[in-house]
């Protein structure tokens, strides 16, 4: 394939604009934005993280978690029990507003990976996460290596 470059970047930036299309749009009727939706997304389906947890569920940056866990946090989506803690170690949980929207969120979801995935056998969707995996550690040993600049790609 000659063209690999091309078609693995230009596929992985599609994916990732349905991506942030497919969020945003069925965020804005109730005034949320993309970004909040994993932080509801992984609030409903572990019960309770820190914002630490959902940076490291999520893949998103902690600037990114803390703007989305104020904003939900002011709109009564979540709250923070525990006050001793530091903010940022403290569990965060869903109120009922928050756990509605949890619900909904994770349907829609379940449903969207449903229609995505359609003609992938699930041997096939295994493949493609493990290669997903593997791409990701290798390029993440690359940018780790241009930190450090010992290791040569030619």
């Amino acid at each position: 394939m000659k063209e690999r470059f091309q078609t693995f970047t230009v596929l992985i930036a599609k994916i990732n604009r349905c991506i942030y299309k497919i969020k945003a749009e069925g965020m804005s009727e109730f005034e949320l934005k993309s970004s909040h939706v994993s932080c509801l997304y992984y609030l409903y389906r572990q019960n309770a993280l820190t914002a630490k947890g959902l940076c490291d569920a999520s893949g998103e940056d902690k600037a990114n978690i803390s703007r989305s866990l104020k904003y939900l946090e002011e709109n009564g989506y979540l709250k923070c029990e525990a006050k001793s803690q530091k903010r940022y170690q403290s569990p965060l949980i869903l109120t009922e507003k928050g756990k509605e929207m949890g619900k909904w969120i994770v349907e829609r979801i379940d449903g969207i990976l449903n229609v995505s995935s359609q003609g992938l056998s699930s041997e096939d969707l295994t493949t493609m996460y493990r290669a997903l995996d593997v791409i990701y550690n290798n390029l993440n040993r690359i940018c780790d290596g241009y930190s450090s600049r010992e290791e040569n790609y030619d």
